[in-house]
């Protein structure tokens, strides 16, 4: 049994050992037994230890080499051709090379928007581990006067283990640029390059109509898969309308870096591709005029050629700088632009009270109602009276038995408000669509409005109060809950000045014939087109826009328009068109708070005339 033990305790090689120096401990020691004994026991317990010490060690060493082994094979085999082709990124780069965005270009080839020179920070997130780069963020934050965390959150969006550079500032400065190669070799993974930025010669000029840039968001780089990181889009007007052409294909250079990440050797390119310019139908000499003519009131200008529907310009008071979106724009910037006079808003597509601009709605319903024909004569007053409320004829004295001719030129308001009642809500409300109010449409361009010609069951749907005979009176010259933009009056103006076609307003030059294909006819009848133009030309020969007849332009044709409002002022309104004989230009215009419209929106439309037919200024100036 103890010979089992032992065997169990100790191999047998060991226990061999022992006791052949047990035998020879006994021979030397020749009858001390008890001596040689003792001996023998302490030997074989310093073997025992040593034996499990070395046990210890050899396992020891086991574990670690059958980690370093398993590590190895994981390296190698399990993940072998991942780690290759990341040591291969490491040494190889692929940089993105920006397409620059086509061109916009007016109707004549002027220059409205164009790209220049500018340089951009990148980062390459694999040269730095995630708390280095928190570290190098700070750093950069205020070279750079981007805060840490906005870097940080750019880093993260790509992933640490991006093989593309992150873009986390463009259009820097000079100084910044000094700055960043002074501190180069302590700024891993950090790197500037060399691109390009939109430029806006004329800086304000036609903001709403062209919009503005930006980085693609999120959706963008869903919906397009394609987009490299950094991809530029246009985010409103023109820029987002026309982005398809606009964008381009970005390109990318392939080099061999050294162990510091630079550049040691070109291995390939593809060349961006540039995107394709786009032409609008803005004439930008126009532009420039109705811009300067609303100088830094609150308003509008827009200018169509009535018979296709060409945007010839179109102006919103106060304007912004398109510029500041090609830089990193903060809050603030942004808050700025939606409070106080909103210079964001295009006020070309926002709903205003028309006054009496709409009276040639008013006058269409009532000769297409039957109730009227172009020859009719209809008696009118100081005043009306209708549920104990008196409305008030625009001169405060009658005009007398007048027509058609006579009311629009002199804008006789109880003339118009008995035609009104007679017509009723609906029918104004089926022409002035017909006429384009509330279907002229947006241009397809952002922040726009529809206009509106509410009939008494949308009142009380709407309001949750009945309709009253003090609403048609309203309706019928231009108040009360009537809506119209200036691009929809355009659009109306337009359908009268070329024979009542209801044009399709548009920026683009390739839209034109498209739309000029599919144009709607309004179904005014010949005689009441006839009726109503024959009131807008008399209404500048000796009405209440006869200031344009100073002989300084061709005969024109137009409606002065003056609309109550909750402010200080009533809005001024002019809408026209010319040459009588050959229309070629419609404009509308509004001035916020401007007064009466013969005296604020009237000269405004003047000087567009004057631009479009080229007078010369002396002659102008008589």
């Amino acid at each position: 049994m103890f010979s089992a033990r032992l065997l169990k305790l100790f191999p047998r090689q060991y226990l061999e050992d022992a006791i052949t120096m047990a035998s020879r401990i006994t021979y030397y020691s020749k009858g001390s037994g008890r001596a040689a004994s003792a001996s023998l026991m302490h030997n074989a317990a310093g073997q025992e230890g040593l034996f499990r010490r070395s046990i210890f060690v050899m396992l020891l060493i086991t574990t670690l080499m059958s980690l370093c082994l398993s590590r190895l094979v994981y390296i190698q085999l399990i993940h072998g051709e991942r780690n290759r082709e990341l040591a291969e990124q490491n040494r190889v780069r692929l940089i993105p090379v920006p397409a620059e965005r086509g061109n916009i270009l007016d109707r004549n080839g002027k220059l409205i928007a164009a790209n220049r020179l500018s340089r951009s920070v990148y980062l390459w997130p694999r040269q730095q581990s995630p708390e280095q780069w928190r570290e190098t963020a700070n750093r950069l934050s205020r070279i750079l006067n981007v805060p840490a965390e906005e870097i940080i959150a750019r880093l993260e969006q790509a992933g640490y283990d991006s093989p593309l550079p992150v873009r986390v500032s463009q259009q820097i400065t000079p100084e910044i640029f000094v700055a960043l190669a002074e501190q180069a070799p302590s700024l891993s993974g950090v790197e500037v390059f060399a691109g390009s930025t939109r430029y806006y010669p004329h800086r304000s000029l036609a903001a709403h109509l062209l919009g503005y840039i930006g980085e693609a968001s999120e959706a963008d780089m869903k919906a397009n898969p394609n987009y490299p990181v950094g991809m530029i889009v246009g985010q409103s007007g023109v820029e987002r309308l026309a982005n398809a052409q606009l964008e381009g294909v970005w390109g990318n250079r392939l080099v061999e870096v050294d162990a510091n990440g630079k550049e040691s050797r070109l291995l390939g390119i593809r060349s961006a591709q540039s995107g394709s310019h786009v032409k609008l139908t803005l004439d930008l000499e126009l532009q420039q005029v109705a811009e300067q003519g609303l100088g830094d009131r609150r308003g509008a200008v827009v200018a169509l050629n009535p018979k296709t529907g060409e945007v010839l310009a179109m102006a919103s008071a106060p304007s912004f700088d398109p510029s500041i979106f090609t830089r990193r724009f903060t809050q603030a910037e942004w808050q700025r632009l939606q409070e106080g006079d909103q210079p964001f808003l295009n006020r070309a597509m926002q709903g205003y009270p028309p006054g009496s601009t709409f009276k040639i709605v008013t006058a269409a319903a009532a000769i297409e109602s039957g109730r009227f024909s172009a020859q009719s004569r209809v008696g009118t007053a100081a005043f009306i009276s209708l549920g104990g409320h008196q409305f008030w004829e625009s001169s405060r004295q009658g005009f007398g038995v007048i027509g058609f001719r006579e009311a629009l030129a002199f804008s006789s308001n109880t003339f118009f408000f008995r035609i009104g009642m007679a017509a009723g809500p609906e029918e104004i409300a089926t022409w002035g669509k017909a006429l384009g109010i509330g279907t002229a449409g947006t241009l397809s361009l952002d922040g726009g409005n529809v206009g509106a010609i509410p009939i008494p069951s949308e009142k009380e749907k709407l309001y949750g109060e009945p309709w009253y005979a003090g609403d048609t009176v309203s309706t019928s010259i231009g108040q009360g809950l009537v809506q119209a933009t200036p691009l929809e009056l355009a659009v109306m103006v337009s359908a009268i000045a070329n024979g009542g076609w209801r044009v399709q307003p548009h920026i683009l030059d390739s839209q034109t014939n498209a739309y000029f294909s599919h144009r709607k006819h309004t179904g005014l009848a010949p005689e009441t087109i006839a009726a109503i133009q024959a009131g807008l030309a008399a209404a500048v020969e000796i009405g209440t826009a006869r200031r344009l007849n100073d002989g300084s332009i061709p005969p024109t044709a137009g409606k002065t328009g003056t609309a109550e409002n909750p402010g200080p002022k009533p809005h001024a309104l002019y809408v026209g068109y010319g040459p009588i004989d050959d229309p070629q230009i419609a404009v509308a215009v509004i001035v916020e708070n401007g007064g009466y419209g013969g005296v604020a929106a009237l000269p405004i439309a003047h000087e567009l005339y004057k631009t479009f037919f080229k007078v010369p200024a002396k002659l102008a100036n008589q």
